[in-house]
């Protein structure tokens, strides 16, 4: 009797452990569907307890789920299954990729230069008495062209907004279009990563993105064979 629940014991706690090293992305989904908890508040989702009725998840300091498992669990040796067809149910009810993204890879090599131009570019645009005499940009750099010193400040009322709202498009394309899809849950910091390099960037910040999947996706389909 003893034996049993001392290895009852164990197998749980191997559960709870290997759920909250290498699955919390899982752990996050349950709280999105089964919960109905948004991937912002679910972001730190922790397996506490599991027994053979129900998981309880945490989220925070005081945020505490309990989902039940229905039908309850015959033995440890079904938790495997199940906590895979629960991901898999929640993986279609909130429409998402069986593949999530956790991680960020930066820009290399000439795609480095891209978000220092657009910033070099906002920047030099955010005021219009940057183009006029006696100020840094123009005496430093433009005043050998004064025509084109005029063409930008003739420009400029319009030329930065447009830079924002191509850009804030952009960020806001790769937060709906590719974060959400890949469970990166939103206002983490791996999420502003990815959103912070689409709004500088854009297509470079989508193709590393894409890479990455396509990756993972590779990878399952070798473990499969």
């Amino acid at each position: 009797m003893a034996e049993t629940q001392a290895k009852d014991a164990a197998a749980k706690e191997r559960i709870i452990q290997h759920m909250n090293k290498d699955h919390q992305d899982s752990l996050i989904r349950y709280l999105e569907h089964y919960c109905h908890v948004s991937s912002y508040y679910a972001r730190n989702a922790q397996l506490e307890d599991i027994s053979f009725g129900s998981m309880t998840i945490t989220s925070g300091k005081s945020c505490c789920y309990i989902i039940p498992l229905d039908p309850p669990l015959a033995s440890w040796s079904e938790a495997r299954l199940r906590v895979v067809a629960m991901d898999s149910e929640s993986i279609d009810a909130l429409k998402r990729s069986k593949i999530t993204v956790k991680k960020y890879k930066r820009p290399k090599g000439l795609w480095i230069v891209v978000p220092l131009l657009v910033a070099g570019t906002m920047v030099a645009f955010s005021k219009r008495s940057n183009f006029e005499p006696g100020s840094f940009l123009y005496d430093y750099v433009l005043k050998s062209v004064p025509d084109f010193a005029k063409f930008c400040h003739t420009i400029q009322p319009y030329l930065l907004p447009g830079i924002i709202m191509i850009h804030t498009t952009e960020a806001v394309h790769m937060a709906s279009s590719r974060l959400d899809k890949h469970s990166v849950p939103r206002f983490s910091l791996l999420w502003w990563k990815w959103v912070i390099s689409a709004f500088f960037e854009g297509v470079g910040a989508f193709r590393r993105l894409d890479r990455i999947v396509a990756d993972e996706e590779d990878l399952k389909a070798k473990i499969k064979h």
